[in-house]
């Protein structure tokens, strides 16, 4: 057994904050010898920003102060680590090497960490292990009463509150004085200590200058210059835990929940209860004997001890999808689906069985269905999301449902325009509001309301017709003569490279966009009627003007509405190719009297 009256602290006991508690209380009587490979961790921690550094800095200077008030001597002892060692920190080198020094010193070595303690004991170095502490209360709860959602604190202002219900709250000064940076620093190192001293409390997230902790129900964001300009510490906490009985759902919903929705999307604002209802939704399930898990960054829903919370495995959700499924559970609340990685390992993990119910921030429901596109291909969406939820206020807005179909979209009207179109629907009456399918190059998202449908799908056929004409045609003028005809005006000179050869052209157009085409001139020159034939040659139809009309343009109308122009060959004729709606439409006319040639 060393002597006790001398202790060797090493990073954990420091940055817990233990040692000067111990001091305070007279339980250090004579020597801290701190090992400068302490001091180097701690530094290099402070260097990164990171929260754990800055207070270990202050538990240093707090114990040299005590040492002067209470009689024990510090001091520090050691070399600096090496680049190698400080490498090999995270596998236990610099702990090694703390332990070398109390064995060196005949010291007594104190630490909060279980592994250390137990190698200590393996080598028979002398040792004190120090439990963290359940922490019944710390400054920031100070600030919250039974309707405070969360607290605002930053240097140079006036502490603010968030009090109220979702969706029904309003923001509130707290207090008249504005906060110094000695007292809000204060605060952090506090709120650091009581989360790692704590049973109840982690550190869920630490970057430079940034810092996410959980204490009990509380969510505590702190971040420091260079991340933000000033020190601020943001503290969030629950005020409300309702049961899916609360939200008065529809048996329809509350069937789908239960007996078909395996794919779910929470949508809705910041605020306005989506978490909430989330784990209303978990706990519902958890009651019907389903094996409930959450994938959580942060961890901060506030669940029953039957649900286990997961955060990141390794910094990767994907790592923790991995676990999951070999863990095999029901359903999985994913809070929140936001970015690509989400999008993917909630995709994965949902086309591997799992019920998903996933949390993302939208302002409307089909919004978080439109996330979905281009990470998603468009016929798997319906298997990976097939019911979207929006909640608005704290209460269920809108409840859509997702089916695949094949048919010709909203707003066409050729059959072979038939595609595979995802709808999205109204749950309760299973009307169409939205449809989501492929148009050209794209994946759109149109809208089936009446008037909106019909101005989104003359918007994207405009654009698309533009597209085409792009490079060949100057400044076309493109109007709806009806839902399915477009009318399309033109320089006189251009008609012959929107019609093409034989109509090829025109007739792939109107294919494309499944919609009737009538080409116009901007401004027609006067020209009269001239005598003309038309038969049938083999594949082709022919209008022949004559041969002394060699290379002239001529119009041709059906009766007073004009058709096209095109150039004269060299042998008097105009070729069409006669299976093209454009011939059957010059083959009908002509039979009824009705076509006219003019030059």
């Amino acid at each position: 057994m060393y002597n006790i009256m001398k202790i060797v602290p090493d990073t954990s006991i420091i940055i817990d904050g233990k040692l000067s508690e111990l001091a305070e209380k007279g339980e250090v009587e004579e020597e801290v010898v701190i090992p400068e490979f302490v001091v180097d961790e701690i530094e290099n921690q402070a260097n990164k920003g990171l929260e754990i550094g800055f207070a270990g800095i202050e538990e240093i200077k707090q114990i040299r102060e005590l040492g002067e008030e209470k009689g024990f001597e510090v001091s520090f002892t050691g070399r600096k680590p090496t680049d190698e060692e400080i490498k090999m920190a995270s596998s236990g080198r610099i702990d090694a090497l703390i332990r070398d020094v109390a064995e060196e010193m005949e010291a007594t070595l104190y630490t909060g960490d279980k592994v250390q303690a137990k190698i200590a004991d393996a080598k028979g170095i002398d040792h004190r292990l120090f439990d963290k502490e359940r922490i019944e209360t710390f400054s920031l709860k100070e600030y919250f009463d039974e309707k405070t959602m969360s607290i605002h604190l930053k240097q140079g202002s006036k502490p603010k509150a968030k009090r109220g219900m979702p969706g029904e709250f309003k923001l509130e000064e707290t207090g008249n004085e504005v906060l110094e940076k000695d007292g809000i620093n204060e605060l952090i190192q506090e709120t650091i200590e009581k989360a790692e001293m704590s049973d109840d409390g982690l550190i869920e997230m630490q970057k430079e200058g940034a810092t996410v902790l959980q204490i009990g129900r509380y969510r505590i964001a702190i971040s420091r210059p260079p991340f933000s300009e000033a020190p601020e510490i943001t503290a969030v906490r629950p005020v409300s835990k309702v049961s899916l009985e609360d939200y008065d759902l529809s048996e329809k919903l509350i069937d789908r929940l239960d007996e078909t929705a395996e794919g779910i999307l929470i949508a809705g604002a910041p605020g306005h209860g989506k978490s909430t209802f989330a784990q209303a939704l978990a706990e519902h399930y958890e009651q019907e004997e389903r094996i409930l898990k959450t994938m959580e960054k942060p961890r901060d829903l506030d669940v029953g001890p039957d649900i286990t919370q997961y955060a990141e495995l390794e910094d990767s959700m994907e790592n923790t999808g991995d676990f999951l499924l070999l863990v095999r559970p029901d359903y999985t609340v994913y809070d929140e689906v936001r970015k690509t990685r989400d999008f993917e390992v909630y995709s994965d993990m949902r086309m591997a069985g799992v019920g998903m119910v996933g949390v993302v921030h939208a302002s409307e429901a089909v919004d978080a269905v439109q996330r979905l596109i281009g990470r998603v291909e468009l016929g798997m969406i319906p298997q990976v999301v097939d019911t979207v939820l929006h909640i608005e206020n704290a209460e269920v807005a809108e409840v859509y449902k997702l089916e695949l179909t094949v048919k010709v979209p909203e707003g066409m009207t050729e059959e072979d325009l038939a595609r595979p179109v995802v709808q999205i629907l109204k749950l309760e009456n299973s009307k169409p509001v939205y449809e989501i399918y492929t148009y050209g190059e794209e994946t759109v998202v149109i809208p089936v309301d009446d008037q909106e449908r019909e101005s989104s799908a003359q918007k994207l056929a405009k654009k698309q017709l533009m597209h085409e004409l792009s490079g060949r045609v100057e400044n076309p003028e493109i109007e709806f003569i009806s839902n399915d005809h477009i009318r399309l005006i033109v320089e006189e000179d251009e008609i012959s490279h929107v019609i093409g050869s034989g109509g090829e052209n025109i007739d792939r157009l109107e294919d494309e966009l499944g919609l009737d085409i009538t080409v116009e001139p901007r401004s027609k020159t006067l020209k009269n009627g001239i005598d003309f034939q038309v038969e049938e040659r083999g594949k082709s139809l022919i209008i022949d003007v004559g041969n002394n009309r060699s290379g002239e343009d001529i119009d041709v109308y059906d009766g007073d509405e004009f058709l096209f122009t095109a150039t004269v060959g060299k042998n008097g004729e105009i070729s069409l190719t006669k299976n093209s709606d454009l011939s059957g439409r010059i083959l009908g006319s002509y039979e009824s009297g009705a076509l006219n040639v003019k030059a």
